[in-house]
């Protein structure tokens, strides 16, 4: 079943954390830097750890380069 969110990522933050919003999306709190994809790696392995799946399972489908973005879960 594929599952998909709308993520807000706040890099360079001082520990890895998610936090659910009422508006059904999630804020990502990362301490990567946005510099040669480091941030997504981290996102992905974050939300790895936050969703219970394995990191193939996870495809940002949208905001490669951007703080929004749109995640699917497999």
């Amino acid at each position: 079943m594929k599952k998909t969110i709308s993520v807000t990522v706040v890099p360079r933050s001082g520990k890895n954390e998610v936090i659910p919003l009422e508006d059904g999306t999630y804020k990502i709190k990362i301490t990567a830097a946005p510099v040669d994809g480091e941030a997504n790696k981290k996102l992905i392995e974050v939300i790895s750890k936050y969703f219970d799946v394995a990191k193939s399972c996870i495809i940002i489908v949208k905001g490669e380069r951007g703080k929004k973005k749109v995640i699917e879960i497999d």
